[in-house]
């Protein structure tokens, strides 16, 4: 009797597993490494209305990748998925570094050489 009930709850346990086994899409770690880019503090510290429009783009664009992803019937909508976040944060970080630019803020850049 505990064969037949282990048998089963062994198999799904399994099915969980070679399913998390499975490596990450190309689209999802490029994604990925879009987010590591995501701006924590604003350009010189200046908290305007172009760090609140960005910081609203990339929650949206998060909510819209849960979504998308919840939606998801087969692999190729999921990598449609990851890929449009991955542009969307992208896009999203050019423009506010463009328009902070454009209002005379440059964003730093930090070299270490040995």
């Amino acid at each position: 009797m505990k064969t037949k009930t282990i048998l089963p709850l062994l198999a799904l346990g399994l099915a969980g597993t070679a399913q998390a086994a499975l490596p990450a899409l190309y689209e999802e770690q490029l994604a990925r490494a879009e987010e590591k880019l995501i701006l924590t503090t604003p350009i010189a510290g200046i908290e305007n209305s172009l760090w609140f429009d960005y910081r609203i783009d990339v929650t949206e664009a998060q909510k819209e990748l849960t979504s998308d992803l919840r939606r998801a019937s087969d692999v190729e909508d999921r990598r449609d998925a990851w890929s449009e976040y991955a542009q969307e944060l992208g896009h999203e970080r050019k423009d506010y570094i463009h328009d902070m630019a454009k209002r005379g803020y440059r964003q730093g850049t930090v070299y270490l050489v040995d």
